[in-house]
């Protein structure tokens, strides 16, 4: 039995079909199954931005649940859970400003004749594991970072999204916040003062995201995010080591969360990235086919074009 490793959807759902197909599996009335028994792993961020939100969701549970795939949490999961859920204070744990209203919109807008259903769905959006951790390969949403792993592991039920851990990872300034922060959307770093960049979807940064697999160098050598961005990132060195170091003799880690562009490839020998931005015009939904390689080969890249 191998496994399938799936990029972000983000409700693109006819382009999820299509690579479910490309790969082997085939639509039955208790969901896709694979007639090989290979699993697949769908690495986070289901929901937001496409126009099919309840459907992708539809195909992923029903999958978890006949046995025929597992899926992690990405950072658009944790955000949906944490916009619907009221905090002790009477508020929204996640601020409903112009900026999240809009990014939720799609999916909130997706169970708008039912609050029922939403509040179900919601609940089982918790229930997806923070990370998995199997004897040949791991799956994070976006930054394997060990000391974090551990953090959670020892404070609270490992990979499992808990009230307690919930409430904890949406309040400003914990230990659980930042381990959150890093494991489901990646590793940061303040950038000197002064300097700032625009996001892909507008927002001011004073702060970047890091290539944490990598080798530290200058701001602009470890920066993550919009290429039309890298030219307002200072190129002076680093203070400090933004990285994680992901070792070379570890089991191979598959991510999501980045909108890569071009074709799939590693990003070392054992770190793969699977988000190839499905969600915009161009984009595409990418999987690997893995059967228990240390080392990751390019051949067994699988995509298709989004298809709407």
């Amino acid at each position: 039995m191998g496994y399938d490793l799936i990029g972000d959807i983000h409700g693109e759902a006819p382009t999820l079909k299509a690579l479910l197909q490309k790969l082997g599996y085939s639509e039955t009335t208790s969901g896709f199954s694979h007639d090989k028994g290979r699993t697949a792993i769908f690495v986070g961020d289901l929901v937001d931005r496409g126009l099919w939100q309840r459907e992708v969701i539809s195909i992923v549970r029903k999958m978890v649940e006949a046995g025929n795939a597992i899926c992690v949490m990405g950072n658009h999961e944790f955000n949906a859970i944490a916009y619907g859920t009221i905090g002790p204070n009477g508020q929204p744990l996640r601020d409903h400003s112009p900026k999240n209203m809009k990014q939720h919109k799609e999916f909130v807008d997706a169970y708008s004749d039912s609050e029922s259903d939403y509040r179900e769905t919601l609940e089982w959006l918790k229930t997806l594991p923070l990370w998995v951790e199997l004897p040949d390969l791991r799956v994070i949403h976006a930054c394997w970072d060990q000391k974090e792993v551990d953090l959670l592991k020892s404070k609270h039920k490992g990979p499992i999204l808990t009230d307690a851990l919930l409430l904890s990872a949406a309040t400003y300034g914990t230990k659980e916040y930042r381990a959150l922060e890093t494991l489901l959307k990646g590793k940061e770093i303040k950038l000197p003062d002064g300097a700032f960049y625009h996001d892909k979807e507008g927002t001011r940064r004073t702060v970047m995201r890091t290539k944490w697999w990598g080798e530290s160098g200058t701001y602009r050598q470890c920066y993550m995010g919009p290429e039309d961005a890298r030219g307002n990132i200072p190129d002076e060195p680093i203070k400090g080591d933004p990285l994680v170091h992901y070792p070379s003799d570890q089991v191979p880690v598959f991510i999501g969360h980045y909108w890569l562009d071009g074709d799939p490839e590693p990003l070392s020998e054992n770190i793969v990235c699977l988000d190839y931005s499905v969600a915009k015009p161009g984009g595409s939904l990418v999987a690997y086919q893995f059967d228990g390689e240390s080392v990751i080969d390019r051949s067994r890249f699988v995509s298709v074009p989004r298809l709407n």
